[in-house]
């Protein structure tokens, strides 16, 4: 089974993430938990590996702070809109682009790196419990990795809310593949167990979107977006919201000794 690639639907997974209240909260959510596994480095340039990280959003922030970003796509064309929007944002110098799916990227770099993004894309993975122990191999002692992925549980909450009780009942099977639904939504549970078997020690853990996706008046999240945002990181942290974020943000550690 193939993984997803985003040519031929780059501009329309543009306009329906980041064009829209759902990737802004996203972003804020997510950045305040980078920030601050930010500050735990001190000072230090880090070397970071964005794999997957499509038009280089999260990548272009990261190394406007001065960073040294590699990111790596397995669509052309997303990689192309990175190298665009790095360029337009002067942080070109900082970064390194690479045309190649996530698990192929230890070709492609000499060095283990400090931190690795694996933000949306595990969701995607036909085989994620090797893609997560190649990032591992990618990862230096005492890094970081930042995993972001489509939650399962957020997906039943969202189409009981809205009705789809036969799709439910179904098993909430996805028979279109080429859409921007995630092909394999994942189990908390499941994601938390597999990290830990590999070995990273999981130091954070956040909903991403706990009510934002669930408004009955859709209105409301554009006309009192402050507001949602406010609440959203009041309860993202905290049980059973988390469990319930359209995407959970977890944060593990790779232990400094092993053996």
């Amino acid at each position: 089974m193939r993984d997803r690639n985003f040519d031929d639907i780059a501009e329309k997974f543009s306009r329906n993430i980041y064009g829209t209240t759902k990737g802004q909260l996203r972003q804020t959510i997510l950045w305040q938990d980078l920030d601050k596994l930010l500050a735990e480095f001190g000072d230090r340039r880090l070397r970071v590996l964005d794999a997957g990280g499509g038009e280089g959003q999260t990548a272009i922030l990261m190394a406007q702070r001065g960073h040294h970003v590699t990111l790596c796509d397995l669509s052309a064309e997303m990689v192309a809109r990175a190298e665009r929007a790095a360029e337009e944002k002067g942080v070109s110098d900082n970064m390194h682009f690479i045309h190649c799916a996530a698990q192929d990227i230890p070709q492609h770099l000499e060095t283990q790196v400090d931190l690795i993004l694996f933000h949306a894309v595990l969701e995607w993975v036909a085989e994620p419990q090797a893609m997560l122990k190649t990032l591992w191999s990618m990862l230096r002692p005492g890094g970081a990795l930042s995993l972001m992925f489509y939650n399962a549980n957020g997906l039943l909450m969202r189409n009981v809310l809205v009705g789809n009780f036969g799709y439910v009942q179904q098993g909430m099977y996805k028979k279109k593949r080429r859409t921007l639904s995630p092909d394999f939504p994942r189990e908390p549970q499941q994601v938390y167990g597999w990290l830990e078997e590999i070995g990273w020690e999981i130091t954070g853990k956040t909903g991403v979107r706990v009510f934002h996706d669930y408004l009955r008046d859709k209105q409301k999240q554009d006309d009192c977006l402050d507001a949602l945002t406010e609440i959203e990181t009041r309860y993202c942290r905290q049980e059973p919201y988390l469990s319930l974020g359209r995407y959970i943000h977890v944060t593990a550690r790779k232990p400094q000794m092993q053996g």
